[in-house]
């Protein structure tokens, strides 16, 4: 199915359902399909409290351009405070058990309670992401978090998004203008040169395999939704 039919199947078969935006091309596509179509999707956006500033200021625009549903969850700021004072606020270059804690602290908590009643999400994954995102299935069952996930681009090139962006004029993070390709956390991301693969710039210090925040865990087999 195309795009826009896969996200009115979603939309019409697994309600409630969101998007989880981390506001990076492949999910302003999406918002902005949402958006064009008034299909009942929730977006929200997990605001870490370490973002890039360029991040912060597309999701500004990206409230006034569209009017649909959107909400911000951030971290517990008193498990912030404590991690940073038992570790330090950059505590995560450290170790890959320290890094991995920080994702779960300002991504994974504030993730499981976007998602709290809801029946599916969607994400902007792509399977040209990186090795460990292949295999990515469009429709699979999220085991953690027990609800339908859907990747409803996972089969879309790099190219086909900045296509759609410069189609339907998407607004989007002006990092990828600087060189970035996958955008996360401003300590945590940094541009990537020629060759390297678009996640090469994420958790750049940690060997390929770890590369993950714990948002799309693939440790085990996840059942396929059908």
């Amino acid at each position: 199915m195309s795009l826009e039919a896969t996200l009115h199947h979603i939309a019409a078969h697994f309600p409630p359902v969101a998007l989880a935006s981390s506001l990076s091309a492949e999910d302003m596509v999406i918002t902005d399909m949402i958006a064009r179509f008034q299909l009942p999707i929730e977006v929200f956006v997990l605001n870490t409290g370490r973002l890039h500033a360029d991040t912060l200021s597309l999701l500004g625009e990206v409230r006034t351009r569209y009017p649909i549903a959107f909400n911000v969850y951030e971290p517990d700021p008193r498990a912030v405070q404590q991690y940073v004072a038992a570790h330090g606020r950059d505590a995560f270059y450290g170790s890959v058990e320290l890094r991995k804690r920080c994702c779960e602290l300002r991504k994974v908590e504030p993730l499981r309670r976007a998602l709290a009643g809801k029946r599916a999400w969607i994400t902007g994954q792509r399977r040209e992401h990186a090795a460990s995102r292949a295999a990515l299935p469009e429709s699979e069952f999220d085991l953690d978090n027990g609800l339908h996930k859907f990747n409803p681009l996972a089969a879309w090139s790099e190219a086909d998004v900045w296509q759609y962006v410069r189609t339907h004029q998407v607004p989007y993070n002006r990092l990828y203008d600087q060189g970035y390709r996958s955008i996360g956390c401003a300590p945590c991301t940094r541009p990537v040169v020629a060759g390297e693969d678009p996640r090469a710039g994420r958790w750049w210090w940690e060997i390929a395999e770890h590369k993950e925040c714990g948002l799309h865990p693939r440790k085990r087999e996840l059942e396929h939704a059908g």
